[in-house]
């Protein structure tokens, strides 16, 4: 018997761009919805900046390596 194909859940994530001051591109880095709550007011690229800022210390700590403070971030 053949299984039926379960629906895909939409996207809990979204994507940005982000641009450092030393040059560096990252693209296509994802940040969870919950972690984009805009009812307290603040905008999305601030949301956003914050939690790739969490991330990249959280890979810093793990490598070793620190990398260069935020230039831009754009949706990808």
């Amino acid at each position: 018997m053949a299984r039926k194909k379960s629906k895909s859940k939409s996207a809990s994530f979204m994507v940005f761009n982000v641009n450092y001051e030393d040059g560096m591109v990252t693209s296509n880095r994802r940040v969870p919805n919950e972690l984009l709550d805009q009812s307290l007011g603040d905008s999305l690229q601030d949301l956003a900046q914050t939690a790739i800022q969490n991330q990249d210390n959280e890979i810093a700590q793990r490598s070793g390596q620190r990398r260069a403070k935020i230039k831009s971030i754009s949706l990808a």
